[in-house]
């Protein structure tokens, strides 16, 4: 899909949002310190990915994915913060999976069906895992979960989509423990970053993602204002603002 195309699914995807079954009654959150441990090993500081590691430690990875799979949030008993540290790891955990299970591949778009319709057939959509002994989609988590049952836009900095224009994968878990202030540096890290942002008083060129989940941005305010939470240099309040193209080639 052209980026055009893709802002189109967006805008459909942010209309049409269901909701999700994923979930199980029962379970304790796991341990997310095996992937933790595979992360610092496997991403650099600058949030590139060496794919080849972690095809070497498939197996640990494999063991954790198992984790996930096998023990899904309780919606009733756990607490927002580790159902939130969760999805989180699960989408990034499952996106690695992903890739390494095509590597090599130039982009995550050149997986999946090669006629894509947008919202139903991308490979976003593919149901390439289970939780809690259901089918389940990279799409389902972000769009059906993270998006629509938490007020957090947050979330957009710490998820990452194997792509160069993607906010950095993290090189370690989000945990229950310290999500707050987790979230709070990617976000403050992607926006401040000028590889992703550039940020004038009276305008700024910003990331794709600002425009398609603007809905996600301006809950409580302008865009601006969102933005100005945690620039380190923050914009007029009219300031211009235009949106850069996505970079979908692979994050190695």
């Amino acid at each position: 899909m052209t980026n055009l195309l893709f802002y189109f699914s967006i805008l459909l995807i942010n209309l049409s949002c269901g909701s999700s079954s994923l979930g199980q009654v029962g379970t304790t959150p796991p341990s997310h310190s095996t992937f933790d441990t595979l992360l610092k090993m496997h991403v650099s500081e600058q949030g590139k990915v060496d794919y080849k590691g972690f095809i070497a430690d498939v197996d640990k990875l494999d063991t954790y994915l198992a984790l996930l799979s096998n023990n899904a949030p309780d919606r009733n008993a756990w607490s927002e913060a580790e159902q939130l540290a969760y999805w989180i790891n699960a989408y990034n955990a499952y996106t690695i999976k992903l890739i390494i299970n095509h590597y090599p591949v130039e982009s995550i778009r050149d997986i999946g069906p090669k006629l894509s319709i947008p919202i139903v057939n991308t490979v976003w959509h593919l149901e390439f895992f289970e939780i809690g002994g259901k089918p389940a989609s990279l799409d389902e988590i972000e769009h059906k979960i993270l998006r629509k049952e938490f007020d957090e836009p947050r979330i957009h900095f710490a998820i990452n989509c194997a792509s160069i224009s993607c906010p950095r994968l993290w090189n370690r878990a989000y945990t229950a423990k310290n999500l707050d202030a987790e979230l709070e540096q990617s976000a403050r890290s992607f926006i401040n970053d000028p590889n992703y942002n550039d940020l004038a008083n009276n305008r700024a060129a910003v990331s794709s993602l600002f425009s398609w989940f603007s809905s996600d941005f301006t809950k409580n305010g302008s865009l601006v204002d969102f933005i100005n939470q945690y620039a380190t240099k923050p914009l007029n309040k009219d300031a211009e603002i235009t949106y850069k193209d996505y970079n979908w080639n692979l994050n190695e």
